[in-house]
């Protein structure tokens, strides 16, 4: 694989990062789908370059919506949905499907109590609800098995789609 290819690639992942991050921060709906569409970027960076490459994209978008002041979705893409690409391909590389869904609730639940101090510490509105807590979060824990099971379908699709065409590393 050619460094400059690699480069170019992860320039591409990053601008697309950003662009995604940037609809989704100033969207009125689908907050959620355009962060889960920012977040498949690493694991198809991952899969059309290399890990160190995609762990550039990563660090470059992260900090690049911070400057941009994209404010909460900055924060939750660094905590979670950046991070997640590269959580779910070492988890996976287990191949025990127990384990790696108690290690992947694991990481979210963690994910989502950080996220939920560094709201806190930087005062951005919570939004009261009048659901009970243990709702929320049981509500949570299958949206995020959801969300997993459709990065694992991106992730196919995007293997399917490059085998054979020389985009692949």
């Amino acid at each position: 694989m050619n460094k400059a290819s690699n480069i170019a690639k992860g320039g591409l992942f990053t601008a697309l990062t950003i662009i995604f991050l940037y609809i989704s921060s100033i969207g009125p709906t689908s907050r959620l789908t355009f962060m889960a569409l920012a977040a498949s970027m690493i694991p198809i960076s991952i899969i059309t370059t290399n890990m160190r490459n995609s762990f550039v994209v990563y660090a470059a978008a992260s900090l690049l919506s911070l400057l941009l002041s994209l404010r909460g979705t900055a924060f939750l893409y660094i905590v979670f949905f950046g991070l997640y690409g590269f959580v779910k391909y070492y988890i996976e590389r287990l191949r025990k499907v127990a384990l790696e869904i108690v290690l992947k609730l694991l990481f979210f639940n963690s994910s989502l109590y950080l996220i939920y101090l560094i709201y806190l510490v930087f005062t951005f509105d919570i939004p009261k609800l009048n659901i009970p807590l243990y709702y929320i979060i049981a509500g949570l824990q299958v949206v995020f098995i959801i969300y997993d099971y459709a990065m694992t379908i991106i992730i196919s699709y995007t293997n399917n789609r490059l085998k054979g065409s020389g985009i692949r590393k």
